[in-house]
């Protein structure tokens, strides 16, 4: 404590204009510090404002309208390229007939289409022989009330058989 009243004591009695006491310093330099975070709050709070948005509802954005056009195009190439893949599915097909000629093959392809005009026939070759498969069944029980009807012009070899059968997708792409 009589330091301290030294200190003031003699910083008062040196006082002829020229005031550099341990006081006056530690003061200037309290009061320096003080400015600076005060001029450095008020700069941040002017610069949030200054480059605040003015309506915080609303975003404009600019977008290019080509884009649009490409994510069209986009679109039917999907749609282009995926339409095997969303056409043909696992079922089961009829298979009239397996033979390696082919006169016999076509005549029975005939017949099919003039007694079943529903039924799609297909003619595959698997050497050595043709098959003809008919019909896009999705389970074997859509299949089986049509072997009694096709054993009827084809007594011998029709049986259901797994394949990968065609189906019409809708627009929703479902089956």
């Amino acid at each position: 404590m009589k330091r301290a009243i030294k200190i003031v004591a003699q910083n008062t009695i040196n006082c002829d204009g020229n005031f550099y006491g341990e006081f006056h310093a530690a003061f200037l330099k309290i009061l320096n510090i003080r400015m600076k975070y005060i001029i450095t709050c008020t700069l941040l709070i002017l610069s949030h404002v200054l480059f605040a948005q003015t309506d915080s509802n609303s975003i404009v954005v600019h977008k290019d309208p080509r884009i649009d056009m490409l994510v069209k195009k986009q679109i039917q190439i999907n749609e282009f390229t995926t339409r095997d893949a969303r056409s043909r599915v696992p079922g089961f097909r009829i298979l009239v007939l397996s033979t390696n000629d082919r006169n016999k093959a076509n005549s029975a392809k005939a017949k099919i289409y003039q007694e079943f005009p529903e039924l799609k026939a297909y003619l595959m070759y698997q050497s050595p022989y043709i098959k003809l498969k008919v019909g896009d069944f999705k389970t074997r029980e859509e299949a089986e009330p049509y072997i009694t009807d096709i054993q009827r012009f084809f007594p011998t070899g029709v049986y259901i058989v797994r394949d990968v059968i065609e189906v019409n997708p809708d627009k929703s792409g479902s089956l």
